[in-house]
């Protein structure tokens, strides 16, 4: 069973008398430790689509199973307590909290987890030396460059073993450099085991995973699987990937 499930999902709104698709029936397959990437241009459904995969957002119409969990009619409330304990998100511009240390931030997803101080700090810190950041755990963020504060990130995602992690334009605030040592990253963290979705506009980036899903107007409109000997699939339908 793959660990994300997506059938015939839609996200409509309704604008001013007029039917906008933001999904337009999606089907998607995402195996536990896949490493792929959801591309396409601005307005093309790649954030709607990670918002929903993400539990960020519900479909207007379809299922989705996570973990083979059932989890399109969730509740917000239910959808929160899912996203703490299976998805972890790395985003462009860091979010991290100014006034707390390294340490305090990559915390945070614990708060409410019901650990103990101490539990919350050994978790924190092990997540920090995945990164590399261990040595940093100290510092605010103001005091950390671009690739530091993007590493903090990436173990405040990490820190609670989520079931897959979505990376929204994770090297969009970055120069190219640095850059490809957080995507050299999310390569290791692959390679443990970790289940990764990059969710990019830009091609280079989504080169980098195995396999890619193209998106434009809602649909999915290509992939780029492995499975397939390295041949691209143009999808006249949105597919079961």
């Amino acid at each position: 069973m793959p660990l994300v499930e997506l059938r015939g999902v839609s996200k409509i709104y309704h604008l001013g008398g007029e039917e906008i698709r933001a999904l337009d029936d999606v089907n998607l397959d995402i195996d536990a430790g896949e490493f792929i990437s959801i591309i396409g241009p601005s307005g093309s459904g790649k954030s709607t689509l990670m918002h929903i995969l993400g539990c960020l957002d519900t479909p207007t119409r379809g299922t989705i199973c996570l973990d083979g969990t059932l989890i399109h009619n969730a509740t917000p409330r239910q959808l929160a307590a899912i996203r703490n304990r299976k998805i972890g998100f790395v985003f462009q511009f860091f979010n991290l909290l100014p006034k707390l240390n390294v340490l305090q931030n990559v915390e945070l997803p614990m708060v409410y987890s019901g650990l103990s101080s101490r539990e919350r700090r050994e978790r924190a810190l092990r997540a920090l030396r995945m990164v590399d950041m261990e040595n940093r755990s100290k510092h605010r963020p103001m005091q950390l460059s671009g690739g530091q504060q993007q590493r903090a990130a990436i173990a405040r995602a990490l820190v609670n073993d989520p079931k897959i992690i979505f990376a929204d334009e994770p090297t969009g605030n970055l120069d190219s450099h640095t850059g490809e040592v957080i995507l050299e990253l999310f390569r290791k963290l692959s390679h443990e085991g970790r289940t990764i979705a990059l969710v990019t506009h830009d091609p280079e980036i989504a080169a980098v995973t195995p396999r890619r899903i193209e998106i434009r107007d809602g649909r999915i409109s290509k992939v780029i699987d492995p499975k397939l000997a390295g041949l691209d699939r143009q999808l006249e339908t949105p597919a079961s990937v």
